[in-house]
């Protein structure tokens, strides 16, 4: 081959490769545009939340009636109208709202052809909840149907679903999260006899933002639910994502005939849920160059045996694919040396201390500087792991604390990123959380043993981690607290009492109360419980009435 051809197929392929990097760039660098329905709602000017705007706060609060009017009156073109409006006659608890808000008020009652009579003798009744078919009510009418008419309101669930409104009908009282999901749906229906959407119709009136209306025309990811599952993530035309267990380990696990079976999800432009945060979706590129979409650091799938909106084949297939729960608060991670383990929303390596007991920590100070708390509000785990299998235990700081099988669970300071466990055998007494496998620790869950906060120092719990109390009226008389006194301070008692290692079984006994029950005592001392105490970890009942306390066995004196 001559040299001059050499040359120039040399800087052909060095052109292909200079122009294909740059079209992996380009593509790879296209903005990915991700809303919630909460932030089109307050683009588009439809919902304005509080002073501070639309707070996760604001955002969890019951809808009550006059938001409702109000959105009512917004949807119908008519707010700007209304809060001029200047009529003395008004309903007779108007003054529960705001000033403007009682002009709207006063506008809804001087104009009952709108549907806002009130609720009878003269009273508006603003704060009261609402539910779903109270507000799909709203809806309809601001598309231009009428109740009495076109519906009846025993049937406006019914007749919305008919018109394709139906995302919060199962919802009773509402939030005003539900009423951004309701709203932007209603916002794409097309309005009564018309081939024109409300959003379209409003725009003209100028009550929605004429510059933010391409955000209405993305796709939206929906939130689907059966009794099996609960809720769960689907595109736009209702397909079921999912994630796979091995990602917390390498983003690119799932390769060659692995993504045949299980395609990947890729957009740049799409709403999420109310309730879901933008920020919690991503986009990665695969080692194939193709873009993926992520959800809180786990790469999205479709499962190709699934054929129809709504299917769920790929749940817990081989114990490592997973439908995407939004409130799921845990997730399942795998590595080939681990198996499966506990990882928290966003594939964070969760551990337990094979020094803790049921209902107890005993990791507090500097301990906990290495190893956070896990905390999650809610649990929705995977298939095949019980969600009935977590808790919450409160420390004795006041702090929550989720619990797996009743023992506490936290993470590693040195675990940087989704898949790390590198806490894993630490100090021979951490490790992951297997939830096939894991029964429990090897410490001994004695009938009695103990506790520890920064507050109380050392004290005695039962074998669940509730706190034990004395009183100490019954210095002179075992039997002072009786009548109401015992139901708010039950007795605690142990026929087979055991102790941990770290206490004297000598210093237990039992003795048998007036009223014929039988008790544990601890250097003499009756033990109780606490009526107020809900949790491992407790101890609402200390100090109380001053003459309540906590045991800690180095300072308590026999009785």
């Amino acid at each position: 081959m001559s040299k001059l051809k050499k040359l120039v197929i040399s800087a052909s392929v060095a052109l292909g490769v200079v122009l294909g990097m740059s079209a992996l760039t380009a593509f790879a660098a296209e903005p990915l545009q991700v809303k919630s329905e909460t932030d089109i709602a307050g683009d588009l000017g439809i919902l304005h939340g509080d002073g501070s705007g639309l707070t996760s706060e604001y955002l969890a609060k019951s809808t009550t009636r006059f938001q409702a009017a109000i959105m009512f009156l917004r949807l119908k073109g008519l707010e700007s109208e209304a809060l001029a409006y200047s009529g003395t006659d008004n309903f007779k608890d108007a003054g529960l709202v705001y000033r403007e808000g009682q002009s709207v008020l006063g506008y809804l009652k001087a104009h009952p052809e709108l549907g806002w009579q009130g609720t009878g003798a003269d009273q508006f009744d603003p704060l009261s909840g609402i539910t779903s078919q109270a507000y799909y009510k709203v809806l309809l009418e601001a598309l231009g149907y009428k109740q009495g008419v076109d519906f009846e309101f025993d049937k406006t669930i019914a007749f919305a679903e008919e018109k394709g409104l139906s995302k919060i009908a199962a919802i009773q009282h509402i939030v005003n999260m539900n009423i951004a999901t309701a709203t932007i749906e209603a916002l794409h229906t097309k309005s009564k006899g018309s081939d024109r959407t409300l959003a379209a119709v409003l725009t003209e009136k100028g009550v929605l933002a004429a510059d933010k209306q391409a955000e209405l025309s993305y796709k939206s990811l929906q939130l689907k639910q059966n009794d099996a599952l609960g809720s769960y993530l689907t595109d736009s035309k209702g397909m079921t994502l999912y994630y796979f267990t091995k990602d917390a380990a390498d983003l690119n696990s799932c390769v060659d005939a692995c993504l045949a079976k299980w395609p990947i999800y890729a957009d740049n432009q799409f709403v999420v849920p109310a309730g879901f945060q933008a920020a919690d979706f991503s986009l990665f590129v695969r080692k194939d160059g193709k873009q993926q979409i992520t959800y809180k650091g786990w790469p999205l799938y479709y499962f190709a045996t699934d054929k129809a909106a709504g299917d769920t084949f790929g749940d817990a297939v081989g114990k490592v694919w997973y439908v995407i729960k939004p409130a799921a608060g845990v997730a399942v991670g795998t590595k080939a040396d681990l198996g499966n383990f506990l990882t928290d929303a966003n594939g964070m390596t969760l551990y337990y201390f094979d020094k803790d007991t049921k209902g107890v920590s005993n990791c507090s100070g500097k301990c906990l500087d290495k190893w956070p708390i896990f905390y999650a509000d809610h649990i929705a785990a995977p298939t095949g792991v019980n969600s009935a299998d977590f808790g919450t235990m409160v420390r004795a700081d006041g702090k929550k604390q989720t619990t797996y099988k009743g023992f506490p669970l936290y993470y590693w300071v040195d675990d940087k990123k989704m898949g790390d466990t590198t806490g894993q055998n630490v100090g021979t007494v951490w490790f992951v959380v297997d939830p096939a496998s894991f029964s429990g620790t090897k410490a001994v869950n004695s009938s009695v043993k103990t506790s520890k906060s920064d507050q109380l120092g050392t004290y005695l719990v039962d074998s669940k981690g509730m706190a034990l109390y004395l009183f100490t009226k019954d210095k002179g008389d075992m039997n002072s607290c009786v009548g109401q006194c015992i139901v708010n301070w039950p007795v605690f008692y142990d026929a087979n009492l055991t102790v941990s290692s770290d206490l004297n079984a000598s210093d237990f006994g039992e003795f048998t109360r007036n009223d014929g029950t039988k008790q544990t005592t601890y250097k003499g001392w009756p033990l109780y419980y606490w009526i107020k105490d809900k949790n491992p970890g407790d101890t609402t009942g200390q100090n109380v009435g001053k003459v309540w306390f906590v045991l800690d066995p180095a300072k308590t004196e026999s009785r």
